[in-house]
């Protein structure tokens, strides 16, 4: 089949098109896996006493994740969409290994390393691979449904990794779970064709890839759209890095027991993961710009009514209050830069802008260690707030609706 008679559109590659969803189930279930319980582990199990030092773990997986992202796009458009999946699950096998063998929270470190390696390839490929298959009015869709399926792995996850723990110990039992999310995922990887051909359909002729210096450029700073993305991004993710170390810390410091804490930090992807059902399709509809603001301000008053609260029910409706602003602007973010970069250099956008993204848990990490040793946890999480609400009033200013220019 030649590039001109490649099918574009949901409907047209249903079946590659909701593997890949299936697929993104087990990719979110990596990050899941460590959701609740590690932050524990630290703590109970290797005495990590400096909030800094207990964190480090999510500085290593959001900066090794930022800098894979970074260069997923230029190595998908060299070797193949498929073949970097197939790569990310082979490096996705080392995260429970060393994590069920560590001695030392030094290997815990390196396991969200891998960990890093593998949702940056993974992840990053299931998605351009969805927008690649949709017609540009389909891009929120498609990713909403990317990003729906991966926060629904991973909020089950962390509640059944939650449970386990709290029925046997908090390691080795849980993550056993991981070889066969690996295992799975690998295997569901090899069936999914590559999309190669409706990239090279949708490239139009005489269109050329600008170099990847270039495309950095244009998505960090020279373009407004583009840039405003990736600082709504960055933002967006520092929250969800400060949420992951901090939230069972601060929850367990509220006299919350394990199980309890399994399920507030599960609401908030799972409340996440569920409404990107709707904030992806609607985008296509209303456009990007209300969403993405809207969503970046709700994120901020959500974390503010979770340091006001007392009570596992005001945390619970707190968390889902988070994780539905998040659905707002998490997977709406990835189709305006569809909307915006041509298809030939399409994936080096995406991976810059998921470099900014995702270099966000990174500094959430290091911000929230700074904040809870210097003052507490209560004032670390209600600092944080203060940057997606920021965030969305230079979006506010800055950026201009694309949807209606397709």
């Amino acid at each position: 089949m030649t590039a001109k008679s490649a099918s574009i559109g949901i409907v047209e590659n249903r079946l590659p098109f909701f593997l890949l969803v299936l697929i993104n189930v087990f990719v979110g279930s990596m990050v899941g896996l460590e959701r609740t319980v590690l932050p524990l582990i630290g703590e109970e199990l290797f005495g990590v006493a400096s909030a800094s030092a207990a964190l480090s773990f999510i500085v290593s997986f959001g900066f090794s994740k930022a800098l894979v992202n970074l260069l997923a796009g230029a190595l998908a458009d060299r070797f193949g969409r498929k073949e970097i999946l197939l790569m990310g699950w082979a490096f996705g096998f080392f995260v429970p290994l060393l994590i069920i063998f560590a001695s030392a929270w030094w290997m815990i470190i390196v396991a969200n390393i891998f960990l890093g390696v593998n949702q940056g390839l993974t992840w990053s490929m299931t998605v351009n691979m969805k927008v690649d298959l949709a017609k540009p009015t389909q891009r929120g869709t498609a990713v909403g449904l990317n990003e729906f399926a991966g926060y629904m792995g991973l909020s089950i996850m962390a509640a059944v990794s939650g449970y386990v723990a709290s029925t046997t110990a908090l390691r080795p039992e849980p993550f056993f779970l991981g070889f066969g999310i690996v295992g799975i995922g690998f295997l569901l990887s090899l069936f999914v064709p590559d999309t190669s051909r409706q990239v090279a359909r949708q490239t139009a002729s005489g269109e050329s890839s600008l170099p990847f210096w270039q495309a950095f450029a244009q998505t960090t700073w020279k373009q407004p759209a583009l840039s405003s993305f990736s600082f709504a991004g960055l933002t967006t993710n520092l929250k969800d890095g400060m949420a992951w170390g901090l939230f069972p810390l601060f929850f367990a410091s509220g006299g919350l027991s394990v199980s309890q804490i399994g399920v507030v930090v599960a609401a908030y992807p799972l409340a996440w993961g569920m409404a990107q059902l709707f904030t992806g399709p609607w985008s296509d509809v209303i456009g990007r710009k209300r969403l993405i603001v809207g969503g970046l301000w709700l994120q901020a008053l959500a974390l503010w009514a979770l340091v006001a609260g007392t009570s596992y029910g005001w945390w619970l409706g707190s968390s889902i209050m988070l994780g539905l602003g998040t659905a707002m602007v998490y997977p709406v973010l990835i189709a305006a830069v569809g909307d915006t970069a041509p298809a030939s250099w399409r994936a080096k956008a995406n991976g810059v802008y998921r470099f900014w993204r995702d270099s966000g848990y990174a500094f959430g990490a290091l911000l929230a260690g700074l904040f809870v040793d210097t003052l507490n946890v209560s004032w670390a999480i209600g600092l944080v707030a203060v940057l997606p609400f920021a965030a969305g009033i230079v979006t506010l200013i800055r950026m201009r609706e694309l949807l209606a220019k397709k």
